[in-house]
């Protein structure tokens, strides 16, 4: 099942900040304009940092609002509008899953070992079992999916499907990641190759009793002969 939402990159920002403070600030929640922005903009537990304004954010809402997946509410003796996300009744999640969900939208992909350390901000991992099972219904809903490790790195990472403008993590990147690890491994091999090569040249000067200079300089009057 793939979900047809897509969100631009501000809609995905603020759609995880919305998440991310339902989790770690519940006593000042739902959120002001003025909290949605500052919470987007934090330096820290974003990546990339942003710097919006708040028409920006304002405009992001309203595309949430639109989607069905944040709420426009009134609390009591509350003189100012305030936001809250619908993520758990859009995608049917729970707590754990939509908290995964949220982290990718705020620091894009993951591996296992970073989710873990990352969303334990907002729920409880006791494993990277209890992870994997939190991933699973994301996967499932066509939220989230498993992308082969970076080049030089054994774990898997996952991204989210929701904004393409966040993870970037479309199928070319991930055939040009293929790729370029392809290729670190024949650049290796070839130097591994190389080495061989002139460490088998050196022993063969040694045994002719030539310098390195002298026995080139006879390769090259051979292929001249020739």
């Amino acid at each position: 099942m793939e979900f047809q939402v897509r969100l631009n990159k501000v809609e995905a920002r603020v759609f995880g900040c919305l998440i991310e403070k339902a989790f770690t600030t519940p006593d000042n929640y739902p959120l002001t304009l003025a909290a949605v922005t500052a919470a987007a903009n934090q330096k820290t537990n974003r990546d990339p940092v942003m710097e919006l304004d708040e028409v920006e954010v304002a405009r992001a809402l309203d595309a949430l609002a639109n989607k069905f997946l944040a709420r426009r509410q009134w609390p009591a003796n509350s003189r100012v509008e305030k936001f809250s996300h619908n993520g758990k009744d859009a995608f049917s999640l729970e707590a754990g899953p939509l908290a995964v969900l949220a982290e990718l939208l705020l620091r894009g992909p993951q591996t296992p070992g970073e989710l873990r350390v990352h969303v334990s901000r907002m729920v409880t991992i006791d494993s990277l079992e209890s992870l994997y099972a939190m991933l699973q219904p994301l996967i499932e809903r066509g939220l989230v999916e498993r992308l082969p490790p970076a080049p030089g790195s054994r774990a898997e990472r996952y991204a989210q499907l929701l904004s393409p403008d966040v993870s970037s993590t479309g199928n070319k990147p991930i055939e040009r990641s293929d790729e370029y690890a392809a290729l670190q491994e024949r650049v290796k091999d070839l130097e591994s190759r190389l080495a061989r090569a002139e460490r088998q040249i050196v022993r063969l000067a040694e045994k002719l009793g030539m310098s390195l200079e002298a026995l080139a300089q006879a390769g090259r009057e051979d292929l001249d002969l020739e």
